[in-house]
């Protein structure tokens, strides 16, 4: 009973602090926006675990800064941890683990799937004829540039392919290894939450 009162207090705790979280990193997308001494406090309180993942620069390029995704998703696996503790009493290895595999794979599906989105975008902008050097196109292909020519490194082996076969290619290969990988995630999870531990 005490479990259950204190894990769902902290699953509270932690749902406000995702929103919380969730606001400081839109307000770095909007340097506009002002809350003024609001700003000050909510910087004061959730700064310090952000940096935490802005640190890792596993999970940074050049020009994205996907750390905010991997620290939501570490609060999202503590807030589902603490939800269902509040509701069973109790937690099991398997479904533990399961959450973790969970929140990792949302946070490689979100990455892959921007990166997918941006490849599309920029075939039907090649398709189009549109201008391919305005700031815009530089910013996309230097996200994806670099995951194509590996890509397509590994296809073709070294070969010279044309621009638009190449963005095919990643595309193709990018959509399929979400679908599959996916696929294996849901597996994965569906055997760890049998688990009887």
């Amino acid at each position: 009973m005490l479990i259950s009162i204190l894990a769902r207090i902290l699953s509270v705790i932690t749902s406000l602090y995702m929103i919380l979280c969730a606001i400081r990193v839109f307000m770095s997308w909007a340097p506009g926006l002002q809350l003024g001494r609001l700003d000050y406090y909510l910087a004061r309180i959730v700064d310090p675990y952000l940096s935490i993942f802005s640190r890792m620069t596993l999970f940074r390029t050049r020009q994205f800064d996907f750390s905010p995704i991997i620290a939501l998703a570490v609060l999202s696996v503590a807030n589902n941890l603490f939800s269902t503790l509040a509701l069973t009493g109790r937690l099991t290895l398997g479904f533990a683990a399961s959450l973790i595999l969970g929140a990792a794979w949302s946070a490689v599906s979100f990455v892959l799937s921007f990166l997918t989105a941006c490849v599309l975008i920029r075939i039907v902008v090649y398709l189009l004829k549109f201008n391919s050097v305005h700031p815009v196109w530089i910013v996309v292909d230097s996200i994806i540039n670099p995951v194509l020519f590996q890509i397509n490194k590994l296809i073709y082996r070294g070969r010279v392919v044309d621009y638009l076969q190449g963005l095919i290619t990643g595309f193709l290969v990018l959509l399929l290894f979400r679908a599959g990988l996916g696929a294996l995630i849901r597996i994965v999870s569906g055997l760890l939450l049998a688990l009887p531990f």
